[in-house]
């Protein structure tokens, strides 16, 4: 008897959603744009690596995130420097970071103005 490898649930989603209506949220998204992957000249927000921000009601930040490669030299430096980015928002209590490669990264995660500055748009 072989196993199985477990099924996502029939529609839903790969990468779950994030609490974009709590107050933090878009604070919390600023502070993740100002860490840049080392190896492309774009922040890591912008390049699609921040999968879920997911802020509880007593303003502890959970944040999903990937790399674009899993060999990447600083994988085991980036979450770290998520971590330390969004400690510094005001308001925020506490901060936990968790890498994925499920789904693995690919350049249509990518924002408009990321493609646009790599030059493929």
């Amino acid at each position: 008897m072989t196993a199985e490898a477990p099924q996502a649930l029939e529609g839903a989603p790969l990468i779950r959603p994030s609490t974009t209506d709590h107050p933090l949220y878009e604070s919390v998204v600023e502070a993740c744009r100002s860490v840049f992957d080392p190896e492309i000249p774009v922040n890591i927000f912008d390049l699609g690596l921040i999968y879920t921000i997911d802020i509880s009601d007593e303003s502890d930040v959970g944040i999903i995130m990937t790399l674009t490669a899993p060999g990447c030299p600083v994988a085991g430096e980036m979450p770290t420097w998520v971590s330390d980015a969004v400690e510094t928002v005001a308001g925020v209590r506490a901060v936990q970071v968790d890498m994925t490669f499920d789904p693995q990264w690919g350049m249509d995660m990518m924002s408009d103005e990321a493609r646009l500055e790599l030059g493929f748009m």
